[in-house]
């Protein structure tokens, strides 16, 4: 379990990044809800992120339908059912591509990496801070508005992927997917993403 730093000294983007490494293989639940205009409630999904290989980040969705999804050398693959796996350019997927720069090259640590392709900008105390991730590209910026990291000390709580239109996508990680386990509302959900940060 992450320990919870009561520190009130401010959270940099290197203290962020050097306490959310984790070295391969790890995994940790997540619930994610999915936001859009065409449903009355956002989409809620439930399954296991995984990183059995440093260069490896595998999404396996359980509820409410089965799918793994395999991000690996800037290639996708998503596997659905008896249906053969779907595979295309990562570069196709700003949402993928922010997932596995939020989550992937966070596991590693790897700063250097993470600012190829964003700008970081911290905010917080070491007890309770949050990762802004905005694109660099202007062509990443077309679709993907921004990824902004939630988290307690050494956990990594929550993921919010803004993109340029539509809806946020928020992802429970860790402490927070396991206080989602018993919640269904999704103003109650949004509160555990961001865990204080900002009233809803």
């Amino acid at each position: 379990m992450a320990r919870v730093e009561a520190s009130g000294a401010a959270a940099d983007a290197d203290w962020i990044l050097g306490r959310l490494a984790r070295p391969a293989p790890m995994r940790t639940t997540f619930v994610e809800l999915r936001g859009s205009r065409l449903l009355k409630k956002p989409l809620r999904l439930e399954g296991e992120y995984r990183r059995p290989q440093d260069d490896t980040l595998v999404r396996q969705v359980t509820s409410p339908y089965a799918e793994t999804t395999t991000i690996r050398a800037g290639e996708v693959s998503i596997a659905r059912g008896d249906k053969p796996p779907r595979q295309f350019s990562l570069a196709r997927a700003p949402e993928l591509a922010g997932l596995q720069a939020s989550f992937g090259a966070l596991l590693a640590g790897d700063r250097v990496a993470l600012e190829r392709t964003y700008r970081l900008a911290a905010d917080g105390t070491r007890a309770r801070w949050t990762l802004t991730l905005t694109p660099r590209e202007a062509t990443l910026a077309a679709r993907l508005q921004s990824v902004t990291l939630y988290g307690r000390g050494a956990e990594l709580r929550c993921i919010e992927t803004q993109p340029a239109r539509g809806d946020a996508q928020r992802t429970l990680l860790a402490g927070a997917a396991e206080a989602a386990r018993s919640v269904t509302a999704a103003g109650a959900l949004a509160t555990l993403c961001y865990g204080g940060h900002r009233a809803q």
